[in-house]
Order: C-alpha cells, then structure tokens, then sequence
C-alpha cells in the first residue's frame, strides 16, 4: 500500500475538474492504456488570455488521477505562459508530495498540459508523438525525455528513471543506454557562477509602495474578474498582511489563492522573502 498524503487521497476521491469541455481551445492527449496510465487534458482561455476553465479524463492509479486534479488547480486563471513553467515538482508539491515510484503520473500531468498548449498555438495534433531516439522500448521512452526528467529532477539512477517515465522498469535492455545519459547530463551541469551582487535593499516606505503597486497592477485584476478583492492591511518586516474582499472572502479555495497566487507574485516583483498572511479586519 503506498503512503499517500491527505492531500492526494483527497484529490483521488474528490478529483476536480473532470470531464470534457465542449469546444476546447487547446487538448492534449498523453500515455498509453497499454501502459496503465493516459490522461486526456482540455482549456479555454477567456478574453485576457488567461486559462477560465480546464478538464481532464484520466485511465490510471491514485496518483495518476490526483495529480490530474492538482494540475487543473493550479493552472486555472494562468496565462499560457504562467502556465509552461509549471513542472512536474510543482504538482507533487502541491499534493503535499508523491511516492517516489509514482513520480511519472506528475511527469504525464505536465507532458498533457505541453500537449495542450502546443495544440492551442499550432493547431498541430493533440496526441503526444514519439519524436527523436526511442531508448525504452517497452514504454516508448524517447532520449530526449529521459534525458529531460533526469535535468529537472537531478535524478542519479535508472531506478529513480523509472520512477519518473517508466523508462528501464520493464526488460532492462536499456539500463546501459540511461546510465549513460545520466552520466552525460551530469558532465553537462554549468560550472558555479560568480555569487551575484546582492540586491540593494529596500527601504519600509519603498518595500510598502513596490507591494502596492503590484498588487494593483498583477494581482488585484485576477480577482476581480472572479468577482474578488483584496486589501493591504499592514506590512510588518516581510509579513504582508491582507484581507480578501467579495467572493475571495468566502472561497474555498482562498488558502490556494493567497499563496499561490498574492504570496508567488510578491515575491516574484517585490522580494522573495516575503509571507502573506490574511488576518481579520
């Protein structure tokens, strides 16, 4: 029995999200029933641009169901390019973390939404084609994406490459060919750069103004097109404190917003430090 966090178990028994949409602006389609997983991914983009809604139909374990509805979480409200730098960590870790040999079903998350997005900008087909050198024969593994999960995942044996795409967890006739890639990725690592200069640090009345403004400019609009708001209480050090107004006030989800949506912007436009917190106000 694998040990699966509330989280998953919840998303596993309560998926979000499921079903199909009826004329998708974009679909991806990955895995193979033959292999015991497949996932089928749709969206529709509003008029900004922004993912408005997204579905998924999925033939696969816990995991595999879970993180499909991690996914459709995350990326609602995303532009497409938000949305690209998603990766297959990111789901795992907001599911509160996958057993290591369940990692592929993340991995199948992120290949779908690719799938997808490509579908979307090229009109080209929503089915995911082999493409390049195929090393696992038996789970139709190509080079290139053993040699993608192994750089995202710093991943250093072939059991740890089966866990994440099934590559060399059937005859082990390739296990040679993926040892040899990890090693040949490990030679590939950039040397250590040069420590950057640190940044010059803000004042409190800058620190106060640059939230200010980013909140108005990248986060309040996101809100409100959900019929939400928020308000800047008090900055104390790097705790920001807020309140959410309108529908974000009552929203299930308005742990998943203030963190994943206020607290990454923040930090992404003002410092990386930063903690939002909501109090009462």
């Amino acid at each position: 029995m694998w040990e699966y966090t509330d989280k998953v178990l919840d998303h596993f028994r309560n998926p979000r999200n499921v079903g199909a949409l009826p004329n998708p602006d974009g679909v991806g389609e990955v895995g193979s029933m033959a292999c015991g997983d497949a996932l089928k991914l749709m969206f529709k983009l509003d008029k900004q641009g922004r993912i408005a809604d997204v579905k998924f139909q999925t033939f696969g374990c816990a995991s595999a169901i879970a993180s499909s509805s991690a996914l459709t979480e995350i990326v609602k409200g995303m532009t497409l390019e938000e949305a690209e730098r998603v990766t297959n960590q990111d789901i795992a870790n907001f599911l509160g973390g996958l057993p290591e040999q369940k990692m592929h079903c993340s991995v199948m998350g992120r290949e779908a939404l690719e799938v997808a997005i490509a579908n979307y900008r090229t009109g080209k087909t929503s089915k995911k084609i082999l493409e390049g050198k195929v090393v696992c024969h038996c789970f139709g593994v190509t080079e290139e994406e053993i040699e993608r999960v192994v750089r995202d995942n710093r991943l250093t044996t072939v059991e740890q490459v089966a866990n994440y795409c099934k590559a060399g967890g059937g005859c082990g006739k390739c296990r040679g060919d993926i040892e040899a890639i990890i090693a040949r990725v490990k030679t590939e690592q950039p040397a250590a750069a040069m420590p950057a200069a640190p940044a010059p640090r803000l004042t409190t009345l800058q620190k106060i103004k640059l939230i200010e403004e980013t909140i108005e400019k990248e986060i309040r609009p996101a809100l409100k097109k959900d019929g939400g708001d928020i308000e800047l209480l008090d900055v104390v050090d790097n705790r920001v404190l807020v309140a959410l107004r309108g529908m974000c006030a009552h929203c299930q989800v308005a742990r998943f917003t203030l963190k994943d949506v206020v607290e990454a912007r923040l930090r992404e436009f003002v410092a990386p430090d930063l903690v939002v917190e909501e109090v009462a106000s």
